[in-house]
């Protein structure tokens, strides 16, 4: 099991997560950010974190978001498990799913 990041996250990427994540497992896509399922060590630090409420532990992901749940996992089918999110740097790419989306309103 592991925490999802869901689209209030996408375009937001406010990044409060990255820094209090122990593991260094949260990736910054394009549009989004995404919790690698094998590196998470599923300590919760990440989701209170969360100031526009992206972050849910997977059985807890609302029924209305729940193709973040295969966004994130394509999001690493090329990338792999690198290891840690610090030695990538912001990559250019999205999860297809997330990519395709029109832009969110950030009133």
């Amino acid at each position: 099991m592991t925490y999802i990041i869901a689209e209030p996250c996408v375009d937001v990427m406010d990044r409060s997560c990255v820094e209090e994540c122990p593991v260094d497992c949260i990736y910054e896509g394009k549009r989004s950010l995404y919790i690698h399922p094998d590196e998470c060590v599923d300590c919760g630090a990440c989701e209170p974190a969360c100031p526009v409420e992206a972050i849910f532990y997977e059985d807890d992901l609302p029924e209305e978001w729940d193709k973040y749940y295969d966004a994130n996992v394509a999001f690493f089918d090329d990338l792999g498990s690198p290891g840690g999110a610090a030695a990538t740097g912001p990559l250019d790419f999205d999860a297809p799913f997330v990519a395709s989306l029109p832009p969110m309103n950030q009133d």
